[in-house]
């Protein structure tokens, strides 16, 4: 199989959707335009409103980015300089960025093997050692949701309570997922998201949100996204940012979010299609039972990752690693980190994992061509390493 052999596929394809939700968007973008209210408009309101009804939260508050909601987060806290948040090694930058940009310490946390988010007993254990040491007081943890999927908040929860620290669900690939029946968004007491557009709730740009029951949490929030406002705009009663969600980005969002359980169920088929095509041929990703995935990222293992990344190339396949160097091996958290093997897990799976083409408007016949090239690529890949 040759690239010329099949039309260009897609690792996420927004055009398609485009296509496919073309007049709700046009629409929703021309009202803006002649409403002509373009930051803080009545589409950010309304968009609010309708994210915290699907995320089962009492209040949801916009901001420019998943990053700002995270850093936006902390800021409400109090959190600098003195204080430890544990986040995990494996994710994404912004993570343990937004910590750092306060002058708070990331503690670096490993994975689970199964589901690779965040591990109860090794978070116990980072936390217990850094209360010992004395030289940072622990104040939060940062949960990440990776590929769709929740973490074990039943399970954090009590342990982040038990040493009174706050329990962030950073649900940037996880918002419209649940688990135990609950929806995502109601499973911490903080919940941050992202729109950036390959989320499966995606904008046109940039954007995001946080979630809470607590209303006075979410007044410090919005007094945050607008420069530290009090009850005037030039009553500053805060350190804040300029975090506001444009609302042409709300516009949009307010279309998708209407489309967005039935794109869900459509990822769900495209997971399944690969699970029935991939068996026995690489590992599959990890499911926790209880939780319904978004399936951001349908993530594999397999031993020989990088050549089986380039075979796929050239068979036309593109791919992604998410994510390459786990965040405590990064240069720029040397002081941060404890070093290779340190969080073996993370390190493991960072060497491992690769990501497919996934997208609602995938069809089954395109997802059987990927599946047939990841078969075709792992035989020859395994086949040159035994002739070596």
């Amino acid at each position: 199989m040759s690239a010329v052999d099949h039309d260009p596929i897609a690792f996420i394809d927004l055009g398609a959707q485009y296509r496919r939700l073309r007049q709700d968007i046009d629409s929703a973008i021309e009202g803006v335009l002649e409403d002509g209210r373009f930051v803080m408009g009545p589409a950010v309101a309304g968009l609010e409103t309708a994210l915290a009804a699907r995320a089962g939260a009492a209040t949801a508050v916009t901001c420019a980015s998943g990053t700002d909601a995270l850093l936006i987060a902390l800021m409400a806290e109090g959190i600098g300089p003195g204080d430890a948040v544990f986040v995990p090694g494996f994710t994404f930058p912004a993570t343990a960025g937004v910590v750092a940009l306060l002058g708070a310490a990331p503690v670096f946390v490993d994975v689970e093997d199964a589901s690779c988010l965040m591990g109860a007993n090794d978070l116990a254990a980072r936390v217990a050692r850094t209360a010992a040491e004395g030289r940072l007081v622990p104040k939060a943890v940062i949960a990440v949701d990776l590929f769709g999927q929740a973490a074990d908040y039943e399970t954090l929860a009590p342990l982040a309570a038990e040493h009174g620290m706050l329990l962030i669900d950073d649900a940037a690939q996880s918002f419209g997922g649940a688990s135990g029946g609950r929806p995502v968004g109601a499973l911490a007491p903080v919940t941050t998201t992202s729109f950036y557009p390959a989320k499966p709730l995606g904008c046109y740009g940039d954007g995001g949100a946080l979630f809470t029951d607590d209303e006075a949490r979410a007044a410090r929030w919005r007094s945050i996204r607008e420069h530290g406002a009090g009850a005037g705009k030039y009553d500053i009663v805060r350190i804040g940012l300029n975090s506001r969600m444009d609302t042409l980005q709300a516009a949009i969002l307010q279309v998708k979010l209407a489309a967005f359980d039935a794109e869900i169920e459509a990822r769900e088929r495209v997971a399944g299609w690969y699970d029935s095509a991939l068996a026995g041929v690489v590992e599959l990703p990890g499911r926790l039972p209880g939780r319904r995935s978004t399936w951001a990222q349908y993530t594999i293992r397999l031993p020989r990752r990088d050549a089986v990344q380039t075979a796929l190339a050239e068979r036309g396949v593109p791919t992604a690693v998410h994510y390459p160097v786990p965040m405590h091996l990064q240069p720029a958290y040397d002081a941060a980190g404890s070093g290779p093997g340190s969080l073996p897990v993370s390190e493991r799976l960072s060497r491992q994992v690769l990501s497919l083409p996934m997208h609602p408007d995938l069809d089954e016949a395109t997802a059987g061509r990927i599946a047939a090239a990841v078969r075709d690529a792992v035989r020859d890949v395994m086949r040159d390493a035994a002739g070596a």
